[in-house]
C-alpha cells in the first residue's frame, strides 16, 4: 500500500502548509487524504470519524496543537520515539495516529498488507521489514488474540521485538493480557477515543498533560491538551460532549469508572449498559467479564433486549472454541450456576464477535441479532 501521498498531505496540514484532511479508503483500497473545509475551527489538521459503534459517526476535528500534545505525551510514556507498524484501518484515529507520531518523530511507518484481512502471517512479514531498533505498533484485542494463537515461532519472536504494543479499541479480557505478558510481550492497555486524539490513558494512568475526573454519576471525564476542538457541522453534539472549565478543555465520555487513591482509572463499562431485568439492575460489563472467565470463551458481548416478561432480558453473544451442542449446553449451565438471575436468557454462540472495520465490536449489529433471537424464542 502506497501511503506517500497521504503522508505528504498530512505533513502539510501539520505544518500549516495545506488544508485539513480526512483520510478515506475507497473501494480499491488505496488511502486518500481528502481536503476538508473546517469553518470555525482554527489550526484544524485532521478530521476523524468516530467508530459509529453506538450510532451515526461524528466528524471530530483535531488541531495541530492537540495532535502534537498527544504525540509528545505518547513519546514520554513510551520512553522514546521509534518506527511504527500500521496494522489498523487508516481512516480511524488509531491508524491516523501511527502516521502522525511517525511524522513528528521523523521516522517512516511501515504498513501491513491488509488486502486479505488481518492475518498472523501478514503481520509477521510486515514486522520483519522494520529497520529501527525501537519499534511500536497499535492493535485491538482480537488482533492480539489471533497473533498469540498462531503456531508460528516467527510471529511470537516478532511480537517480542516491539518496545511496546498499544492495545485499545475495546476492553481487553484478563486472560488475553495474562497470556501476552506470560509470552514476554510489552503490552500497554490504552483508553481514549477520537475525541481525545486516541488513547490518552495508558494502563490506567493519564498521559502527560491529561486529566481524569468523574462526574457526579460516575461518568469518566477526560481533560487536557489532547481533547478535540469539537464536531464538524454538529454544534449541539459538541456542546453536549465538550466543555471548558478553568482553562481546561474536557470531554464527557459515555463510560463509567472509578479512580483509585493514586489516580489510576478503572473503566467499569458504558453508562448506558445498565440492564433492568425483572426489577433487578445489572451491569452488562460485569456479566460480560464473568462470562469471559469460562474456559473456552474467547470473547463475549452482553446487552439488554426488549422482553415482554422481564422488561429487559439479559442476552449474550459469545465466542467459544467448541460450538458443539453439548459444549453450548454446558456453557449455559455454568452461566446459570455462576450468575443466577443475571444469567443470559438468550445466548448466541459463534467463533467470533461481529466487528467494525476499526476492530471495535459492532454493538448495534449484535444487539439487533440478539433481539431477533430473543423475540423468536
Amino acid at each position: 500500500m502506497n501511503i506517500d501521498p497521504v503522508l505528504k498531505a498530512l505533513a502539510a496540514a501539520l505544518h500549516d502548509e495545506g488544508p485539513a484532511v480526512e483520510i478515506i479508503i475507497p473501494e480499491d483500497g488505496t488511502p486518500l487524504a481528502v481536503p476538508v473545509e473546517t469553518p470555525g475551527f482554527e489550526d484544524a489538521a485532521v478530521v476523524v470519524r468516530t467508530s459509529g459503534s453506538t450510532g451515526t459517526p461524528k466528524a471530530t476535528v483535531l488541531t495541530v496543537d492537540e495532535l502534537a500534545a498527544s504525540s509528545m505525551a505518547t513519546a514520554i510514556a513510551l520512553r522514546g520515539e521509534g518506527q511504527w507498524l500500521l496494522a489498523l484501518p487508516l481512516q480511524y484515529v488509531a491508524g491516523v495516529q501511527v502516521l502522525v507520531r511517525s511524522l513528528f518523530a521523523g521516522t517512516r511507518p511501515w504498513v501491513m498488507d491488509l488486502s486479505n484481512g488481518f492475518t498472523p502471517e501478514a503481520f509477521t512479514a510486515a514486522a520483519e521489514e522494520l529497520t529501527d531498533t525501537i519499534r511500536f505498533t497499535s492493535l485491538v484485542p482480537t488482533q492480539l488474540q489471533r497473533l498469540l494463537d498462531s503456531p508460528s515461532p516467527q510471529t511470537l519472536a516478532a511480537l517480542r521485538r516491539f518496545n511496546a504494543i498499544l492495545l485499545g479499541g475495546a476492553p481487553a479480557p484478563a486472560p488475553l493480557l495474562d497470556a501476552a505478558r506470560e509470552a514476554g510481550l510489552k503490552v500497554v492497555t490504552t483508553y481514549g477515543s477520537a475525541e481525545t486524539c486516541g488513547g490518552c490513558v495508558y494502563d490506567g494512568s493519564p498521559l502527560e498533560g491529561v486529566r481524569v475526573m468523574l462526574d457526579d454519576d460516575g461518568r469518566v471525564l477526560l481533560g487536557g491538551d489532547t481533547v478535540a476542538s469539537g464536531y464538524l457541522d454538529a454544534p449541539e453534539a459538541s456542546v453536549e460532549a465538550f466543555f471548558d472549565e478553568d482553562g481546561t478543555r474536557w470531554y464527557r465520555t459515555n463510560d463509567l469508572g472509578v479512580l483509585a487513591a493514586d489516580g489510576t482509572l478503572t473503566v467499569l463499562g458504558r453508562a448506558d449498559d445498565v440492564i433492568i431485568t425483572g426489577g433487578v439492575k445489572a451491569s452488562a460489563a460485569f456479566i460480560q467479564a464473568e462470562l469471559e472467565k469460562f474456559d473456552g470463551v474467547t470473547a463475549a458481548f452482553v446487552a439488554g433486549v426488549p422482553s415482554r416478561e422481564w422488561g429487559q432480558a439479559v442476552a449474550a453473544y459469545v465466542a467459544i472454541e467448541d460450538s458443539s451442542p453439548e459444549a453450548v449446553e454446558d456453557y449455559k449451565t455454568r452461566s446459570q450456576e455462576t450468575l443466577g438471575v443475571l444469567a443470559p436468557k438468550t445466548v448466541l454462540t459463534t467463533d467470533g464477535l461481529i466487528m467494525l472495520p476499526n476492530g471495535k465490536p459492532d454493538r448495534l449489529a449484535m444487539i439487533e441479532l440478539l433481539t431477533e433471537v430473543h423475540q423468536g424464542e
